[in-house]
């Protein structure tokens, strides 16, 4: 960093660097950090609009607060670009979501200020409220401070906690990011001021004071309390938080850091649930995040100057391209067909269908649970719907799954993208475990396409099937297989050998490493098989395998616990065949960020890991064997 360029940022190594500036000081600490955070994401790129509309929020929360012994809990990390460089990662953060680099949420390995890691939303209130609960209980001072973002505050459980948190009367501070309005005209001189008198200690002292009073007068007590909700409903849009048990402050100005530090450090004096409402722009001080805060969400390296971001090298359409255009036929070909997302829109692939589709478009924000039990009223007259999900937020609907689609047997087609390493996001996002959870659900048909053809084709079968069915398919281009556009039904519960070997060795595949290990079977003169579903599995085709084969390898971009391999050992032992059988799949540890094609080296799964490992196993049983013979 030069100093020249960020004289006041270049001193600050922590928050306390922080608390000792004067506050005439804040506005310019701020302008620097904006201009930091441009220059640097834009040679690497990251999370950037909501982290840009935060800098002053950041600002004052770690002036007012002692971090870390106050506990901040950011939700997600989207907007804690602000907190890291302020917390001593500054001359690391062009190293995020690298290999090695800094992590790209908030994590508690990774520094004392993170106090709880984050990478799904809406988790930031339960996670406050237990640490000031905790504080409760030990008779300690400090605060807790939950910075929720408005699109995370569709997601239920962050209602489960303000719920439990209003009933608890723990020191608990909620501040509302809301990114995704204008400010209005009630965000100016009347809303500071009023956020300056209902924070202060006189309003505060006046209210408990009049609940006092008026506590053994029942019928002044409700009058007083209608008369302060409904004044307060004229001016501030805080009533069903104050239902909730908050002390409801705002909408303020998130840009306008003197007020921000007056308000919160008014609310750290007060006891109990706290509420503080702030409004922000995403992309805030940089035109072009401003104007377009969707494409500027996480983009690549950019040109700061002139604002284009660099297209990255592609090999073909992603697989979630290749979903959105069958999604666009299958709906034109079928009236029933609707589309479903948790708030990913752009990334599942749904622009074109919702913009052909509107009507038949749906996204549920970030209520992954309520999507799933949403598809499952709409099949049960007679809709067909899919829902396009990560693997990693289909995580969180798993009692939906069992109890409202599959034990109903219900026909949802579940489109899950970004299943196995997706790379920089990192451990909170790697689809590591969506074969495993799902393939234990009775009814359910599971299905790992290897190519872009397979995977049209599966969708095409998945909404033919008379229950729930799923499609799996990795982030990115596939081999470049294209696609034909009529569409077949597969033939469910079949695999495809694509080379018949001589050597004894079966090499089961599932999904599109098969692509990795073609140069392999060669090399072993193994068969080569595209189980293409893992439930059901192809079970004659593998009692047929097992006559002419004494060794099989499967391979999979899933967790070996309880993953497709497992059910071919679980196949095995039920017909009483006594084969070799090596599992390759993810490790079972968290696979941390990177590239992609870091985080399959890591896990062993790119092309020469996997060759390096089947080998090597396959050599020992060769050893094994001639051992065996020898004795």
């Amino acid at each position: 960093m030069s100093a020249a360029a960020f004289p006041l940022l270049s001193q600050i190594a922590s928050p306390q660097d922080v608390r000792a500036l004067d506050a005439a000081q804040l506005g310019t600490l701020c302008g620097e950090l904006r201009e930091f955070l441009i220059r640097t994401v834009a040679t690497r790129g990251g999370h950037f609009a909501a982290g840009l509309g935060t800098v002053e929020l950041t600002v004052a929360l770690h002036y007012v607060f002692d971090t870390p012994n106050d506990r901040l809990v950011w939700d997600v990390g989207h907007q804690a670009y602000p907190h890291k460089v302020l917390t001593g990662r500054r001359d690391r953060l062009a190293t995020i979501k690298q290999k090695d680099g800094l992590t790209p949420f908030p994590t508690r390995s990774e520094s004392e200020f993170d106090t709880f890691g984050v990478g799904h939303s809406s988790t930031s209130i339960s996670a406050a409220l237990g640490m000031a609960v905790a504080a409760q209980r030990a008779g300690l001072d400090r605060r807790a401070v939950a910075v929720i973002g408005d699109g995370a505050m569709t997601g239920g459980q962050a209602f489960e906690a303000l719920n439990n948190a209003g009933s608890l009367q723990a020191d608990l501070l909620v501040v509302l990011n809301d990114n995704d309005m204008s400010i209005s005209e009630n965000v100016g001189a009347m809303s500071r001021y009023l956020a300056r008198i209902i924070s202060g200690k006189t309003y505060a002292s006046l209210r408990e004071g009049g609940k006092k009073v008026l506590r053994d007068l029942p019928v002044m007590r409700e009058f007083a309390r209608r008369s302060e909700e409904h004044l307060k409903g004229l001016l501030l849009p805080g009533t069903l938080f104050e239902e909730l048990g908050f002390n409801y402050i705002g909408p303020i100005d998130g840009h306008d850091v003197d007020a921000l530090v007056r308000t919160l450090r008014n609310q750290r004096q007060l006891k109990g649930p706290q509420f503080l409402h702030v409004v922000t722009r995403k992309g805030k001080g940089y035109a072009p995040a401003e104007a377009d805060p969707i494409k500027w969400h996480g983009p690549g390296p950019f040109d700061a100057a002139s604002g284009t971001i660099y297209k990255e090298k592609s090999s073909g359409p992603s697989f979630s391209q290749i979903f959105g255009q069958w999604l666009c036929d299958a709906a034109a070909a079928d009236e029933r067909i609707v589309g479903i997302t948790p708030a990913m829109r752009e990334g599942s692939g749904l622009v074109e269908f919702s913009q052909r589709f509107p009507e038949r478009y749906f996204d549920v924000a970030i209520a992954e649970q309520h999507a799933v039990t949403f598809a499952a009223g709409l099949a049960c007259d007679g809709v067909r719907p899919v829902v396009a999900i990560y693997s990693t937020f289909l995580q969180r609907a798993y009692d939906q799954l069992v109890h409202d689609v599959a034990l109903q047997n219900l026909p949802v087609t579940f489109a899950v993208d970004r299943a196995g390493l997706v790379g920089s996001d990192g451990a909170t996002h790697q689809g590591a475990y969506d074969i495993s959870y799902l393939r234990c659900i009775p009814n359910m048909l599971l299905m790992t396409p290897s190519d872009e053809d397979e995977c049209r084709q599966m969708l095409h079968t998945a909404t033919t099937h008379a229950g729930p069915a799923v499609v799996r398919y990795p982030r990115g281009a596939g081999s470049g297989v294209v696609p034909r556009a009529t569409l077949t039904p597969l033939p469910i519960g079949r695999g495809v050998v694509r080379r018949t070997g001589r050597s004894g060795l079966a090499l089961l595949t599932f999904g599109t490493l098969l692509h990795s290990v073609a140069t392999l079977a060669d090399a072993l003169d193994a068969t080569l098989v595209d189980m293409r579903f893992v439930k059901p599995l192809d079970r004659d085709l593998l009692i047929r395998l097992a006559a002419s084969h004494h060794a099989f390898v499967s391979i999979e971009e899933n967790a070996t616990a309880g993953g497709a391999g497992s059910a071919v050992a679980e196949l095995f032992a039920t017909e009483g065949l006594a084969k070799l059988l090596h599992l390759v799949g993810i490790p079972d540890r968290f696979i941390e960020h990177g590239s992609r094609t870091d985080c399959l080296a890591a896990a062993g799964l790119d092309a020469e890991g996997i060759a390096r490992n089947v080998t090597e196993w396959w050599h020992r049983q060769g050893a094994a064997s001639a051992l065996r013979v020898v004795r």
